[in-house]
């Protein structure tokens, strides 16, 4: 007879009870020495890590990327050769919300990808937009906190939010997006994904070009409105967690086709506009997409918290054929994502299974909160050493150069070029992208942002703000305010 499978302390002893304190008789003082007392409620007390400080509310599941064409003209990097399967995890998330805000709050949502590839573990952290609110990172905390909550009574403050907006012009071309119909979208299945971010890729020739990646769903995009958006939040606030949980667990598996733009190296140093300001696109016309394959999520987690909360993706898990490039908020990103990890999961994160690498480890890391992994007490922990340790790749040390620089240390903002400006781009997007009905709805958003303003100076910006992107929505939104004033 098969022994039963008794309820254990953390360190595998049998305990006596599930449901009752050891007390001093059944109607006595509870003791201290009940040591499966103190484990559970130390336990629980120590089961949440903090919170994102941004991306909290978010959910994933695994999948498979699959390259059905040939980037080996373009890149040397395993997973992105004819033919490869890569086992990959998702996080989808919101980029404002704290843990239980609804999913349906107009945000940006986050498209982080994790690739577990021969050659270690490569990260892509996106959104459902190509670009982003700023080109610096310098200026990341404070745009984070101006969408956040104000210290005093701790609400959430439209004039704080377009306080910033307004007096960071480089913001525009995200905010048409974010008021547009992508700020509400349908789902998380339904929704695009970009690497934002320029890239480098390196062919096994040594040769370099830059690239951006696009994630197109496969479910076609599809988009609520603020009404619908609203009544959701308020009767489910998991509702894009539910969406692809279910949809994944009745084999509804969602898919994304993957392309990139390739830019030729030498053509980035001529460009119209710097190619590196993440608060621009790179115009098909000039740079067409280019198919390499396609992803299926096909596994939901099998537990939130070990597989989806404590997952960590960094722009710093590169692997060979791909590198960073100029664009500065990646730069700090490449510090920044890595070390919120160590803060909020702890030093050896990478040991945990969701973010263990498939291919083998040889690191001289060592010690630290949590570590687990041990090496033989005669491995060397140092290098160089005289005892077989692991020796770097000197093959990768001229694709550490990554690109030219002769500048001087400043502190300024990217060279202008021709085209650089705050406003052209978005503008475009409304004149040019969005449908008359698209428009029609990005001004009743508008509006209604505008009367959320309580101070004069913000909303005589907000109308500058608007007018400067394209002079007929900036008109729409003062005539409709004068009008609701007048009332």
């Amino acid at each position: 007879m098969a022994a039963k499978n008794f309820t254990t302390t953390n360190a595998g002893a049998p305990v006596a009870s599930d449901e009752h304190s050891r007390s001093v008789g059944p109607d006595g003082p509870v003791v201290l020495h009940d040591v499966y007392l103190v484990e559970k409620l130390a336990q629980f007390n120590r089961e949440r890590v903090p919170e994102r400080v941004v991306h909290a509310k978010g959910g994933g599941a695994f999948g498979e990327l699959v390259v059905t064409e040939d980037m080996s003209k373009y890149t040397k990097a395993a997973l992105f050769q004819k033919g490869v399967r890569t086992p990959m995890l998702q996080r989808f998330s919101s980029v404002a919300g704290e843990l239980g805000s609804p999913d349906t709050w107009r945000d940006v949502r986050g498209f982080a990808l994790k690739f577990y590839t021969t050659e270690g573990n490569y990260d892509l952290v996106g959104n459902n937009t190509p670009v982003f609110f700023i080109r610096d990172g310098i200026k990341f905390p404070d745009f984070i906190r101006s969408q956040k909550r104000l210290p005093g009574s701790h609400l959430r403050d439209a004039d704080m939010q377009w306080d910033f907006w307004t007096l960071s012009p480089e913001s525009a071309h995200q905010v048409t997006y974010l008021m547009g119909d992508r700020g509400l979208p349908s789902s998380w299945r339904h929704l695009n994904g970009y690497s934002s971010h320029t890239y480098q890729w390196i062919n096994a020739a040594g040769e370099r070009v830059w690239v951006k990646y696009h994630f197109h769903n496969q479910q076609g995009e599809q988009n609520i409105s603020g009404d619908v958006a609203a009544q959701i939040a308020g009767t489910d606030a998991d509702y894009y967690l539910r969406d692809l949980y279910e949809a994944i667990e009745r084999g509804d598996f969602p898919r994304w086709k993957v392309s990139v733009q390739i830019m030729p190296y030498e053509d980035a140093k001529t460009y119209r506009f710097n190619p590196f300001d993440l608060t621009k696109i790179w115009p098909h016309a000039d740079y067409p997409l280019i198919p390499v394959g396609e992803y299926v999520l096909n596994r939901n987690p099998e537990n939130y918290f070990a597989q989806i909360e404590q997952a960590a993706f960094a722009p710093s898990n590169l692997v060979p054929g791909v590198d960073v490039s100029p664009d500065k908020m990646l730069l700090a990103r490449v510090f920044s994502y890595a070390d919120a990890h160590r803060y909020r999961i702890g030093p050896n994160y990478n040991e945990l299974p969701v973010n263990r690498p498939v291919s083998e480890v040889h690191s001289y890391a060592k010690d630290g909160p949590m570590r687990h992994g041990f090496a033989a007490h005669t491995q060397p922990v140092y290098a160089p050493n005289s005892f077989a340790g692991p020796k770097a790749d000197p093959a990768l040390a001229s694709e550490g150069r990554g690109w030219e620089t002769d500048g001087e240390f400043v502190r300024s903002a990217y060279t202008l070029r021709s085209d650089d400006d705050d406003f052209g781009q978005a503008g475009t997007l409304i004149r040019k992208v969005f449908t008359q009905e698209q428009r029609d709805r990005l001004v009743d958003t508008l509006v209604g942002q505008y009367n959320a303003l309580t101070v004069d100076a913000i909303k005589e910006r907000f109308i500058w703000y608007w007018t400067s992107i394209d002079q007929a929505t900036g008109d729409l939104i003062s005539a409709r305010v004068v009008k609701r004033a007048a009332e």
